[in-house]
């Protein structure tokens, strides 16, 4: 049986031809061979495991190669490799200045590769650098190293510099697949791609992995032997994630979670990962962006079916969260917690990036009780095709028997009650107006129950500006008939307890700055229809002037009198003494301490 050699040595390149992924490099090396312009230093510098030391040794056999010399000639008298890093000392280098002065025995060249240069120690550095800036006609260094920025610059400015860049995934799969057909293993391209992907840009790393699935798995490499034998999460386990954070699914995704882990999986990787799969769910949107999925062409179909379900908007989203995961999983305490919130949260996300709306407890269904909420009133109307215009009163359809129904009044929010046959015409016209429960008769016997809460109208919605018209109708009812409106006189005394019933009310309502902002002062009456009160500051007067019209109108009717008037002032001396906004906060410490604004100004500091 014949000694096993790993693939890493049994495939290294013997041409330029060979090297994979460094085309640009090896295209100027070439160049430079043919028109006899190569330089006496080069630096090779790069991830591990790119080419740099097989380009050099590559470089050293082919500049012999002239000449008439058989090209499988290995001139191994003429290549010289010395590993800095074991021979790093001032002695080893006057040792290799003193073999440079010998002419090569065959060949024209005296090649030296040294490896691993950035170990050189700063007096190995400076011994160096009269050879290496003048060497005889004979001899060329090469210099190779995975930390340029540790070699000193004398020694970069004396050098010709090839920067090497890591292998492509699409690149490092097709040589894998290409050693795989020589090997006789039959290997799938999902499997090769992940194999690239592990390797992060390192074809040495990739031919290591390469041999130690390949003996796991024999001569069927599959894509599930793969992830079980590099310990990686497969595409199908993100595939799923994701189609269960699209439904919604929020035991299931914790479910697939919790198996994960039990895999030996953690949090973070699972998460990173999710990010990583939403990202090329991303770039499978766009016809030009394809290119970046690096993913074998099974994988790609799945990610292209996937991509067609999720909106632009829905990834982004999703990124940013799985991202902000990602981000805080090293100072968390809680890793599992922080991982399970995140898919919570991914998984309450709707198609268009929003937070989806909690379904209805309840479903409106015919012949049974149900309490529908007031989101009912946001959908498409039920009687299609058909405007249903706001009046007071709720009217029965026309086919429907004539019944007796009483108008809708203003009052204290209420649930509504309307009959079966009412509920039918019911649309999204209907607003969320307090309204006092429907009577029919006869009676029937079956009702739904809609519970109408009040809320907020959006200053430019239509109902607003409806509201706006009907309040300025209001007004000028107001001025038509103010010569008949209640003008009873009252005393200080009657207005000051009113005025007190007023500020426990709205303090039992839970309004307590209100309440405390207007027990600040005693309120005085100015004249016979002007009440006054003086405030500390201006913040206080704007609370107050925002609950004017309340104010007003309940004294109004306590009081009797509709000419009653409000003057608020603010006590200039008072509110002098008191800082609220930044700009006072600042002046009254330049106040105690001037030298504060020097400060200011040194560091350019804002408020």
């Amino acid at each position: 049986m014949e000694p096993f050699v790993v693939s890493a040595r049994k495939y290294r390149p013997q041409t330029f031809k060979d090297v994979v992924g460094q085309q640009a490099i090896t295209n100027t090396l070439l160049n430079a061979i043919e028109n006899d312009h190569l330089a006496q230093a080069l630096l090779f510098c790069g991830p591990r495991g790119v080419g740099k030391t097989t380009c050099a040794r590559i470089l050293a056999k082919k500049i012999n190669e002239e000449g008439g010399e058989s090209s499988n000639e290995d001139f191994a008298f003429n290549i010289f490799e010395l590993d800095a890093a074991s021979n790093n000392s001032v002695d080893d280098i006057r040792s290799l200045i003193d073999q440079v002065r010998i002419p090569p025995q065959v060949g024209r060249y005296k090649v030296y590769i040294i490896d691993e240069v950035h170990m050189l120690s700063q007096s190995a550095f400076n011994a160096f650098l009269k050879t290496l800036e003048e060497p005889p006609k004979h001899a060329i260094f090469i210099l190779a190293t995975t930390e340029k920025h540790k070699i000193i610059p004398t020694i970069l400015s004396r050098c010709q510099i090839f920067d090497f860049k890591r292998i492509t995934v699409k690149d490092t799969a097709q040589y894998l697949k290409y050693i795989a057909e020589n090997q006789g293993v039959e290997a799938d391209d999902d499997a090769l791609h992940i194999i690239a992907q592990k390797a992060d840009g390192a074809m040495r790393d990739a031919l290591s992995i390469f041999d130690r699935v390949v003996s796991f798995s024999g001569k069927k490499l599959s894509r599930k032997a793969v992830t079980e034998n590099l310990n990686v999460l497969d595409y199908d386990t993100y595939f799923k994630a994701t189609d269960l954070i699209l439904e919604h699914n929020i035991p299931s995704l914790l479910l697939l979670l919790n198996h994960t882990l039990a895999q030996g999986f953690d949090g973070h990787h699972f998460i990173s990962g999710l990010a990583s799969h939403f990202r090329d769910l991303m770039v499978c949107q766009h016809q030009d962006t394809i290119s970046l999925l690096e993913v074998g062409e099974e994988a790609k179909k799945n990610y292209l079916e996937q991509s067609k379900k999720a909106s632009n908007t829905f990834l982004l989203k999703a990124i940013d969260i799985a991202n902000d995961s990602d981000l805080k999983y090293k100072t968390s305490k809680n890793h599992r917690l922080l991982v399970e919130l995140a898919l919570m949260k991914l998984a309450s996300i709707d198609f268009d990036g929003e937070k989806k709306n909690p379904k209805p407890l309840t479903t409106f269904d015919k012949g049974k009780d149900a309490l529908v909420p007031a989101s009912f009133f946001k959908t498409a109307p039920l009687v299609k095709n058909k405007e249903v215009p706001i009046v007071d009163a709720v009217a029965p359809p026309q086919d429907a028997p004539q019944k007796h129904i009483e108008p809708l009044q203003e009052t204290e929010p209420h649930d509504l009650t309307v009959s079966q046959d009412q509920g039918e015409t019911l649309s999204e016209a209907i607003t969320a107006t307090p309204v006092k429960p429907v009577a029919t008769t006869p009676p029937v016997a079956e009702k739904i129950k809609l519970d109408i809460q009040s809320k907020r109208v959006s200053a430019l919605s239509i109902s607003s500006l409806k509201a706006k018209k009907k309040h300025e109708l209001s007004k000028k009812d107001e001025t038509i008939d103010e010569a008949t409106l209640p003008k009873s006189s009252f005393t200080e005394a009657d207005m000051q307890r009113h005025w007190a019933d007023f500020v426990r009310e709205i303090d039992q309502k839970g309004q307590k700055i209100l309440a405390s902002n207007l027990n600040t002062d005693v309120p005085k009456l100015q004249n016979e229809h002007t009440i006054w009160i003086e405030l500390p500051n201006g913040t206080m007067k704007k609370e107050i002037e925002g609950e004017r019209y309340h104010l007003l109108t309940y004294l109004k009717q306590k009081l009797d009198n509709h000419f009653i008037n409000l003057k608020i002032t603010v006590n200039e001396e008072t509110a002098k003494k008191f800082a609220f906004t930044p700009e006072e906060k600042y002046e009254k410490l330049r106040e105690k301490n001037p030298a504060i604004d020097l400060l200011r100004k040194e560091f350019d500091l804002d408020l």
